[in-house]
């Protein structure tokens, strides 16, 4: 090939990859979102994710060791810049919200929704409707067992909204596919969390690093999350229901932490 048709063929494909950096990158350079992102409010962690924060728009998966890992601690910075304009949505939490500890971390209890489903099928639909509605910040799913399949369809749905979705498993699930563009374990250590990036897009980052947290605690008191009934999101007439944390036993009750 003529050198002058070479280069004009090399410049041609410069000018493509510069008007897609989005779309495109290298495995050994750090890649870019093209929507939104919100720092983590850690600044070691915002260091190894693309744009520096959590992505809007995309599945972010966390695969927990254990539930209470540190995984609403290492969220606490984010959730908090979100509730402080639009709702908060938890999906299928393994255990009740400890409110006290959500407001003594900023995170105003009449922000959060509490949504319980009776099987994973309607835990998943009523995500999809989450993020189809577009009118809450952030959705939080836990999921023990979940399908590729559906695992796509969450994406998809998150890709066409503005609304955070992070999806909580097993660290058992890190061998299995995933769409996600962004996937981190986590494990529980003294006063903080130890994080591995399984997938993001950026060079492979082998090994694991500790990120300290803050414990956030309050005293116990009683007050309420709005738990939104399944058919809620079909039939919008329908009020939704206030559950009632229980009050505190006695005065030798440990104060309730966000984990």
């Amino acid at each position: 090939m003529p050198a002058i048709a070479s280069s004009s063929i090399s410049a041609a494909a410069q000018s493509v990859v510069a008007t897609l950096p989005h779309a495109l990158w290298r495995a050994d350079q750090m890649g870019s979102y093209q929507g939104v992102v919100t720092a983590s409010g850690h600044p070691s962690l915002d260091r190894e994710l693309p744009n520096g924060g959590w992505p809007h728009s995309a599945l972010i998966e966390l695969l927990l060791q254990q539930a209470g890992s540190g995984e609403i601690r290492l969220l606490q910075p984010a959730l908090a810049r979100i509730a402080s304009q639009r709702r908060i949505v938890l999906l299928q939490p393994p255990h009740l919200p400890q409110i006290a500890a959500w407001d003594a971390a900023g995170l105003a209890s009449g922000q959060l929704l509490w949504i319980k489903a009776a099987r994973s099928a309607d835990a998943l639909w009523s995500a999809e409707q989450v993020l189809r509605n577009g009118s809450c910040g952030a959705l939080l799913l836990w999921q023990s067992h979940i399908r590729g399949e559906a695992l796509r369809r969450l994406h998809l749905a998150a890709q066409a909204s503005d609304t955070m979705l992070w999806v909580l498993r097993p660290l058992s699930a890190a061998h299995e596919s995933s769409p996600s563009p962004l996937r981190l374990a986590l494990r529980p250590a003294r006063n903080g969390v130890e994080i591995q990036l399984l997938k993001r897009k950026g060079p492979q980052h082998e090994q694991a690093f500790y990120l300290p947290l803050t414990a956030v605690t309050a005293e116990p008191d009683t007050a309420a999350i709005p738990t939104v009934p399944l058919h809620s999101f079909a039939a919008p007439d329908h009020d939704t229901l206030d559950r009632h944390t229980p009050a505190a036993a006695g005065a030798r009750n440990i104060a309730p932490a966000l984990v």
